[in-house]
């Protein structure tokens, strides 16, 4: 089981996130932070926040699969970017790809990441 919940003295963000998410039954599935590397291990779209953004779900998607589930299974996730500026185009990718609802979901702004190519990473947890 998956709810959403959007206390009423909390300001809605829904499509963008949501406030909380409550869970019964399943596994948790914890997935580690996904980068825009394709299956080759060639990064796909640099300097590009979309298409990096593209990639960086096509993995989590792939995770899920593995795993019995899809991005309605998530129910938190924690996402780097490298500059404030990306978080914009970022949001129009998440919006693609979060048809029902949306996780909740933590973002921070930090000064780099594992590779100087990368501009976001994302880690999960998903209820399977």
């Amino acid at each position: 089981m998956r709810k959403v919940l959007q206390p009423k003295k909390l300001s809605d963000p829904r499509p963008r996130y949501s406030q909380a998410i409550l869970t019964k039954g399943g596994s948790l599935l914890f997935i580690a932070g996904q980068t825009a590397v394709d299956e080759n291990g060639n990064i796909v779209g640099k300097g590009d926040i979309e298409a990096q953004a593209r990639q960086v779900f096509e993995n989590i998607k792939t995770v899920l699969k593995a795993a019995g589930g899809t991005l309605d299974n998530l129910v938190k996730t924690t996402t780097y970017i490298t500059d404030i500026k990306y978080r914009e185009g970022l949001g129009r990718i998440r919006q693609e790809y979060y048809k029902k609802s949306a996780p909740t979901s933590t973002l921070i702004v930090v000064k780099g990441l594992a590779n100087e190519d990368y501009l976001l990473e994302i880690e999960a947890i998903a209820l399977v």
